[in-house]
């Protein structure tokens, strides 16, 4: 007699794929369900800044991974934001696919906000990671605008070539390379300090290229306070080699003597311009009377005399003076360590404003940026003028520029044909003083370099756009 087993016991036959079931369940039957490693999410900078209406705000990249699965099949995209009016998460847009996407964000209003990004992988795993933004006020021309970021004190720019350019900062001693024609950060930076033998800022606010040679020049004014710090009143050169985003610096020859070399000039000269007063301690350099250098260029068709540009003073030093060129006739002599010898100078009506930079091209054509002596200016008036360069020659009125956007026009990056029609240039602003982001934090004291910024803007400069 067969024995009949127990419905416990009882064995019955397994149905395809029945096995993989049994193998999911644990102790007890109890399933046990299969779950995805959590993806990974890193982004190249933590702090992003942009602007209302901005047409070319900087991106970041942001680089997904899951283990085991493909980042293609990731996606990525804002989950949420501490303060929507200045950007919603509709604001926020991820292009792209595969390992790394690119990361823009639309400002809707002047502020911070922190913006959590979201990844989802397999099985609905995720991670996220904060992305801290700043955005600040809308500007004119923004179509033809765009933001140097890393620093905000832009004081000086020299082509590279290729749509590069190299910017000095006249808070530090850093020279930065950029991308002129796309927003964001620099693509090299170099600090002579170590090898100039300078341990605080040179205050660089002039420059001019000659061939492969740049020569950068401090303001040689005392600081703010009235006191004179030597490191001011360095000139050194650097050397080029390459261009573009392969563009290379090195360390060329210094001297420390101009300003001292200005003041004998002067003083051998009655005093004219009243440099040695302009010096004295206790002066403060952007007086009407002061001592103060921001522009520097080579004279028509020579490559060793250069024109040094003043801020301060104007001549007379009265509301209506002049803007004073006074000119180096030997500046390659001067880096080997001679002393400066200098030509008669040059007096130009720029409307009462004085040389805040002055650019040529190949043939001989300036832009000078013509602004306030004083330092509280970035509401003042900025007028562009062109020039041929010669002594008893007039300049002429291009524009005015803008004034109503934060921070003062103190760059120019190259000079186009300007008699071609719709020749444009590129101004550059310090934006070090201004309020960026509606905080009461001047841009020079913010906590993070991605926020801090200049702005270049492009205008039309030819006959034509002028009529």
């Amino acid at each position: 007699m067969r024995k009949r087993l127990s419905p416990s016991t009882r064995r019955i036959p397994l149905a395809a794929g029945a096995a993989l079931a049994i193998g999911a369940l644990g102790v007890g039957g109890t399933a046990l369900a299969a779950t995805a490693d959590p993806p990974d999410i890193s982004l190249s900078a933590g702090y992003l800044t942009g602007a209302v209406g901005a047409t070319g705000d900087p991106s970041i990249t942001v680089t997904v991974s899951q283990s085991g699965g493909d980042a293609s099949d990731l996606t990525v995209a804002a989950a949420s934001s501490s303060k929507p009016s200045v950007a919603g998460t509709g604001d926020v847009t991820v292009s792209g696919s595969g390992a790394k996407r690119t990361l823009k964000v639309a400002a809707q209003g002047v502020g911070y906000t922190d913006i959590k990004l979201k990844v989802t992988g397999r099985d609905g795993a995720s991670a996220t990671k904060t992305l801290h933004y700043a955005a600040s006020a809308d500007v004119q021309h923004a179509a033809d605008t765009r933001y140097f970021t890393g620093s905000s004190d832009a004081s000086a720019a020299v082509d590279a070539g290729d749509g590069y350019v190299i910017i000095a900062d006249d808070e530090s001693n850093v020279l930065r390379l950029y991308d002129r024609r796309t927003s964001g950060g620099p693509v090299k930076t170099w600090d002579f300090s170590s090898k100039l033998g300078v341990s605080k800022e040179i205050d660089i606010e002039a420059a001019a290229r000659v061939g492969d040679t740049i020569y950068w020049t401090g303001s040689m004014g005392n600081n703010k306070k009235g006191s004179y710090q030597p490191d001011r009143g360095t000139l050194f050169t650097t050397k080029v080699s390459g261009s573009g985003a392969g563009t290379g610096l090195s360390l060329g020859g210094s001297y420390q003597k101009l300003r001292d070399d200005l003041v004998a000039w002067d003083q051998d000269h009655d005093d004219k311009y009243g440099f040695a007063d302009g010096t004295a301690d206790g002066q403060v350099p952007k007086q009407i009377d002061g001592f103060n250098v921001e522009g520097l260029e080579f004279a028509p068709g020579s490559t060793t005399t250069a024109y040094v540009g003043f801020r301060a003073p104007l001549v007379p030093p009265k509301k209506g003076g002049k803007a004073l060129l006074v000119p180096v006739t030997n500046i390659d002599k001067v880096i080997g360590g001679a002393h400066a010898t200098f030509g008669k100078a040059i007096e130009l009506d720029l409307g009462g404003l004085s040389i805040r930079d002055i650019r040529k091209n190949a043939a001989d054509q300036y832009l000078i940026v013509a602004g306030s002596w004083a330092a509280d200016d970035n509401s003042d008036p900025y007028t562009l003028y062109s020039w041929d360069g010669v002594a008893g020659h007039a300049p002429a009125k291009v524009q005015s520029l803008p004034t109503d956007d934060a921070g003062g026009w103190e760059a120019v990056v190259d000079v186009p044909d300007l008699t071609a029609p719709g020749a444009r240039a590129q101004l550059i602003t310090d934006d070090g003083s201004a309020d960026l982001y509606d905080d009461g934090t001047e841009a020079k004291d913010l906590p993070h370099d991605e926020w801090k910024k200049s702005r270049a803007t492009w205008f039309t400069v030819s006959p034509k756009a002028r009529r």
